[in-house]
């Protein structure tokens, strides 16, 4: 057997930065060409390392840039005005994208893809609209759909 550390979790072997025994082969021919693990020298444990101390400081920058862009997002409101049926029904729909353009236009910046919509808003009304930024952070967005005169 081979000790390697491994850079990436790997399903039923182990989570990044462990230390564990794979037989040589599969250190040899996958994980180490793969980039996926380093053989497990002194010298490859420093500079492992080192790495993980960088990637968490980069993690730390991301999370405070999420947490601020949270801020910025949490409690806000955004409303649109469609055309709609008697019944509160809309004949078209609010979907994510309208969303991210609409906070475009407040100055906010966010991706479409984070706006966590299971489908597009098709009635009339308030809805909270969580808005991914990052893993841990999640903050709530109000959307208001109102009727056209």
């Amino acid at each position: 057997m081979v000790q390697v550390i491994l850079r990436r979790d790997v399903a039923d072997l182990g989570r990044a930065g462990e230390l564990v025994n794979v037989r040589p082969g599969y250190a040899r021919n996958y994980l180490v060409p793969q980039g996926i693990a380093l053989v497990a020298t002194e010298g490859n444990r420093r500079r492992f390392e080192e790495e993980r101390r960088q990637v968490e400081q980069s993690a730390e920058r991301d999370r405070e840039a999420a947490r601020q862009l949270a801020s910025e997002l949490e409690g806000r409101a955004v409303s649109f005005v469609r055309r709609a049926s008697e019944g509160g029904r809309l004949f078209g729909s609010v979907t994510a994208a309208d969303i991210a353009d609409e906070l475009e236009k407040a100055g906010v910046s966010v991706d479409r893809r984070t706006i966590r919509l299971d489908d597009p808003i098709k009635d009339l009304g308030e809805h909270d609209v969580p808005v991914r930024v990052h893993v841990d952070v999640e903050p709530e967005l109000k959307v208001s759909v109102v009727a056209e005169d």
